[in-house]
């Protein structure tokens, strides 16, 4: 068997074509691929969108309007590696617009997708073989809702 580019499929409630839409003006690396609408075979409305493609960073994604009976939850999210704060700040402004903000970086967008906005460093904190480092920075990431890249440096060295 070969290895094949995995699709993440997201449920909407009728919002697929808008939700791709929305992510195609944020993030600059996006594409839109097929839009499929549903013909007289039903079930939808013809004309109506049953499935749109589209493509962030290179992960593909295939927005399903399946109807309101799954949501999404935090139990799935996407990381977005950010290298500064005006990344984190530009992606926090951008998904959070509507949407709700939580603790730790997380947040969900205004169609319930969770995403976390995370610096890159961070990842390196947290995981120093320092452990007082690593908890010093975990311990101010845990107080935060959007990231603060100063802080948790500072955190970090200990000041």
């Amino acid at each position: 068997m070969t290895g094949k580019a995995l699709t993440t499929c997201l449920w909407f409630d009728g919002r697929a074509e808008e939700a791709a839409n929305h992510y195609l003006s944020i993030f600059e690396d996006a594409r839109l691929g097929r839009v499929d609408r549903y013909t007289e075979a039903g079930p939808g409305p013809v004309g109506s969108v049953v499935t749109v493609e589209f493509e962030i960073n290179g992960q593909k994604f295939v927005g399903l309007n399946g109807g309101p009976e799954f949501t999404f939850n935090e139990a799935v999210s996407f990381q977005i590696p950010c290298a500064d704060q005006d990344e984190v700040d530009y992606y926090w402004a951008k998904l959070s617009e509507g949407g709700q903000e939580g603790p730790c970086g997380w947040l969900k967008d205004k169609y319930g997708v969770s995403w976390q906005v995370v610096p890159t460093e961070l990842i390196d904190m947290v995981g120093d073989p320092d452990p007082k480092k690593a908890a010093r920075a975990t311990a101010a990431m845990l107080k935060m809702g959007k990231l603060d890249i100063a802080t948790l440096r500072k955190a970090y060295a200990g000041e």
